[in-house]
């Protein structure tokens, strides 16, 4: 109990860091902004330590499958990063910060093609805005883009190989998906079949609905998403964070289904070994 606990302390720790990134990093943050992510910091982490001291967690998924949300915190905590460096650079000739740039911007280039995620992102913006505004939420986009990307290819790589979920213990539904009912609805592999690939298709197109919703949230709340540093930092991060969080998500579960379909065709596969066979009729000689 007291290693799970300071193991759970060490999460929030992270995750409270990993939030904090933006506000460390850029330029000019007020005191009532930095006030606004403590709090929110310290809400997160104490709900990381309760769910993963808890004996069982009530929503964090995969808790004991890592590394599953593992991926998702580093991925989260080099987009912020990245976009953080990129918005902050202010003429800053650093070679992290050119460096970010140069990757950003042959990544946007590369995915500004017509009907793109990331055109979308464009044509959403004012038609007066400064091109070198534009160009700079191009590069943020490609360094939200090529982060997902990598953690996506390199969650599918271990699950692919037989990485995930690890031999090592079994896998328990119950503990790594607590928001999901294994005993209502039918048949678990169908359910988990039929959840993950909704997962994957809302995860492959929120990219070209996020844009649209949040600009017309933000025009009816008459946010000043543009103003801000810090705002178009985490609307970005949010952009391409939840289509990864999706699509982990259905891939995880599609391989859970699949896991469940071979254990029982190997249970099927035993029963009809232990079987008695009928004794055959012999032939009238």
């Amino acid at each position: 109990m007291l290693i799970r606990l300071i193991s759970a302390i060490m999460r929030a720790i992270i995750i409270m860091i990993v939030l904090s990134t933006p506000s460390l990093l850029i330029p000019g943050t007020t005191d009532q902004g930095a006030q606004m992510v403590s709090l929110l910091a310290l809400i997160l982490g104490a709900f990381v330590i309760v769910e993963y001291a808890a004996r069982f967690p009530a929503l964090i998924e995969f808790r004991d499958a890592p590394p599953f949300n593992r991926v998702r915190v580093v991925a989260l905590f080099l987009t912020l990063y990245s976009l953080s460096v990129l918005v902050g650079m202010d003429g800053a000739d650093t070679t992290l910060a050119i460096v970010i740039a140069t990757i950003g911007n042959f990544v946007g280039w590369m995915l500004d093609f017509p009907f793109s995620p990331l055109r979308l992102v464009l044509d959403h913006l004012p038609e007066d805005i400064d091109p070198l505004f534009a160009q700079q939420v191009k590069a943020m986009a490609g360094l939200s883009v090529l982060v997902t990307t990598c953690a996506l290819t390199f969650f599918t790589f271990i699950m692919r190989t037989g990485r995930w979920p690890g031999r090592e213990s079994p896998f328990n539904v119950w503990i790594n998906l607590p928001t999901f009912d294994p005993t209502t609805g039918g048949d678990v592999v169908k359910r988990l079949t039929q959840d993950g690939r909704v997962n994957i298709i809302f995860g492959i197109f929120s990219p070209f609905v996020i844009p649209v919703v949040a600009v017309m949230g933000a025009n009816q709340l008459d946010l000043p998403v543009l103003a801000s540093q810090h705002t178009m930092v985490w609307a970005i991060t949010i952009w391409m964070f939840l289509p990864l969080s999706l699509i982990m998500r259905g891939q995880a579960m599609l391989r859970i289904a699949s896991m469940i379909r071979a254990r029982r065709a190997r249970l099927v596969a035993g029963l009809d070994v232990d079987r008695p066979h009928a004794a055959l009729p012999s032939s009238a000689g």
